[in-house]
């Protein structure tokens, strides 16, 4: 058996997976993010190890026994600042915290090639523009800090007291070439770093360590091998067989993601598109991130006074005349609660519902919700279809693909089919799983990375998506407006 640990930002997850790819069992505990003002988002990494803790100890105490190597999945870009003594400095700058917009200029301007190196895009998101953040605003810190950490890489510490990184979580730092999978000392060396203060790099299969005695006494397994493991969206990825060519993927969690495996390294950073390496060796992958996806949901459903996403959801799918549940409204809702990434690369950007009158409606307001994350989306996969991606196909992962109303809204303004499969919702975690099962076995990711069952298939609704259309044409225009205020 393999445990994955998916350290996640509203939750950290264990999932314990068979040699034969069936889940038998799942376990999570809850975190907090901290916003102590405007664009910031926080975290105390301890809070992660505990969380982590508790979540293993959730699980049947049997399985945790027979566990045979473990895997780290996790929330990428999280600016974890360690000094001498290995302890956090400060808390941790999360993915989604926009504090550190000056720097991507002045890091850009300090490394001319970042773009050529990184293939991305300096952007707030990232780890190095954090870092040149403290350095400016609060120097004894950023003098003080020995190591810089992400999220998962802190977990591995407490867990196996070595400090080591997988290629799909550090290609999200701004400070790795990703085309040769490896830091790079110029890049590095324009955030005041050096190698040094780096982790050691791994493919995502590779083992870095064991647990520590008193870790694997308390969770009572034996001192089991902890792989590299791999970013949140490459480990999704694996869990649903995302490993080749144009293979990709939909992720609805509190972020969105649209994540296409590459055979070759295809960057696009002039439109904000994410070029990272993929857990495995010889992959990389491309993305279009967008800040707030399942997270819209929550926050519509608790400002609606609705009890939770399921009933949102229904309450959307009923909208308007006779339930017509879609493009049922003038009603637009512009999903930028965090800022946005592709294609706007808009750190200041906030969300808004437009068009409501004395006719509107929570229904609609809901329905409207769903098609707003549905038109981002679609502007990602504009950025991602120009860069030379085909994509006709989306295997769906997350909260969000529990919804096949919203599935269908999607599908249709997307223009792709859209799948989903059993164990879909299980995410990051089963990634993680796999990657220390092929550690320890020494199986392929061919043979460990399969496809779940699917489940269901929605295909493109050409009568919804020409309903949306005009609606779309609209979003965009009111993203130009709001962004000019």
């Amino acid at each position: 058996m393999f445990l994955g640990i998916d350290v996640g930002t509203s939750c950290v997850k264990a999932v314990v997976t068979a040699a034969s790819g069936e889940v038998l069992a799942q376990s999570s505990a809850d975190l907090t993010v901290s916003r102590p003002h405007p664009l910031w988002s926080e975290q105390d990494p301890v809070a992660w190890v505990e969380a982590a803790h508790k979540a293993v100890l959730g699980l049947d105490a049997t399985i945790r026994a027979g566990v045979e190597g473990v895997g780290l999945a996790g929330q990428m870009h999280g600016a974890t600042l360690l000094g001498s003594d290995d302890k956090p400095l400060r808390p941790a700058i999360l993915w989604n915290d926009g504090r550190s917009f000056a720097e991507c200029a002045g890091l850009e301007a300090a490394e001319p090639r970042t773009r050529e190196i990184t293939g991305n895009i300096a952007m707030p998101g990232f780890t190095a523009p954090k870092l040149a953040w403290v350095r400016a605003h609060e120097p004894d810190v950023f003098a003080a800090t020995k190591t810089v950490l992400l999220p998962k890489d802190f977990v591995r510490l407490a867990l196996t007291g070595e400090k080591a990184s997988d290629m799909s979580d550090s290609a999200g730092t701004l400070w790795l070439d990703v085309a040769a999978r490896d830091w790079s000392d110029d890049m590095l060396a324009a955030t005041g770093l050096n190698r040094s203060h780096m982790p050691r790099l791994h493919e995502g299969p590779e083992v870095t360590g064991t647990l520590r005695e008193d870790v694997a006494r308390s969770w009572g397994m034996g001192r089991v091998p902890v792989v590299a493991g791999a970013g949140d969206n490459a480990a999704g990825a694996l869990g649903v067989g995302v490993l080749g060519d144009g293979q990709g993927m939909l992720s609805l969690g509190t972020s969105g993601v649209i994540f296409v495996a590459n055979a070759a390294f295809r960057p696009n950073p002039a439109q904000a598109v994410h070029a990272f390496c993929h857990a495995l060796p010889g992959v990389w992958h491309q993305m279009s991130v967008h800040l707030s996806a399942a997270s819209c949901i929550d926050w519509a459903a608790k400002a609606c006074n609705v009890p939770g996403p399921a009933e949102f959801f229904a309450l959307a799918e009923g909208a308007g005349a006779e339930g017509a549940g879609a493009a049922c409204g003038p009603e637009l809702f512009l999903p930028y609660l965090s800022g946005e990434r592709t294609p706007h690369n808009d750190p200041h950007i906030r969300a808004a519902f437009i068009g409501l009158g004395n006719e509107s409606t929570t229904s609609r307001m809901a329905a409207a919700v769903l098609e707003g994350v549905a038109f981002a989306h679609a502007d990602g996969i504009d950025a991602l279809r120009a860069a030379g991606t085909q994509i006709d196909e989306l295997c769906v992962i997350g909260g969000g693909s529990r919804s096949a109303h919203w599935g269908r809204i999607l599908s249709s303004v997307l223009g792709v089919r859209l799948v989903y499969l059993h164990g879909g919702e299980v995410g990051p975690a089963l990634g993680g799983a796999r990657l220390a099962q092929m550690a320890v076995t020494g199986a392929s990711a061919a043979d460990v990375c399969t496809r779940p069952p699917v489940r269901a298939v929605i295909e493109p609704d050409p009568a919804l998506a020409a309903a949306l259309a005009p609606k779309r044409t609209r979003f965009r225009a009111a993203y130009a407006a709001l962004s000019a205020i």
